[in-house]
């Protein structure tokens, strides 16, 4: 019933062809935010100028593709020259997160890559002890108000309350081990980390070696690989 709702949305939203989407004489880049909930949230500047499109498992953000990620795999796959996710991962159980990792891996092209954002475990707990903070202590302050540990490690408590929905729950949580660890289980060869957001894990993985236009567009986010 599921895969059926998605069919009939894929062929009624407005995304191109598979065959026009893989057409190797098109010069415009397709990237695919996982998660992202509205087109209002900006994804990062190396982005611009792609054909973004949003799947999200909530149509009130009006998606180009409403689908449950844990699906990807059965939708017609190596279209996508890269995938954006940002802190949606952790709204899986870990065997369900491996599922939507493989259904990155599907969805992109043979030199694609997956840019993904979730929180980080280590960092959470240290920032309890050396604060000596309690669990809904204040842990820092957002767009949406205060956020404590509890929300980074269970998820936004307001957003899943004034929602009703549980999908907006964590369901599970990472190290930068335990995601190298899920993302090479997805089938991706090469692994970067940058450091660059408080309490969170930001990686790229690669199908393949980055190409050099690749290293061109991302910079400094390819220094530190991942083993």
């Amino acid at each position: 019933m599921l895969f059926g709702l998605i069919k009939d949305i894929f062929s009624r939203r407005n995304l191109r062809s598979d065959a026009e989407a893989s057409d190797p004489r098109s010069s415009v880049k397709r990237v695919l935010n996982v998660g992202g909930g509205s087109k209002f949230i900006r994804i990062p500047k190396h982005y611009d100028g792609w054909q973004h499109d949003l799947l999200d498992i909530d149509p009130a953000g009006q998606p180009d593709l409403v689908c449950d990620a844990r699906e990807l795999t059965k939708l017609n796959g190596g279209i996508y020259d890269a995938i954006y996710c940002s802190h949606n991962l952790e709204h899986y159980y870990r065997h369900d997160g491996l599922n939507v990792v493989k259904g990155f891996h599907h969805m992109l092209n043979e030199t694609g890559f997956a840019e993904i954002r979730v929180p980080d475990l280590v960092q959470v707990v240290n920032a309890l002890v050396e604060r000596q903070l309690d669990l809904d202590d204040e842990l820092y302050r957002s767009s949406a108000g205060p956020i404590s540990a509890h929300d980074v490690i269970y998820g936004l408590q307001t957003q899943i309350k004034n929602s009703g929905q549980d999908f907006y729950a964590h369901k599970t949580g990472f190290t930068s081990l335990s995601l190298i660890r899920m993302l090479k289980e997805g089938g991706f060869e090469k692994l970067f980390f940058v450091n660059d957001e408080p309490l969170a894990l930001h990686a790229f993985a690669f199908k393949t070696e980055p190409t050099q236009e690749q290293h061109a567009l991302l910079g400094q986010a390819l220094t530190f690989e991942a083993s």
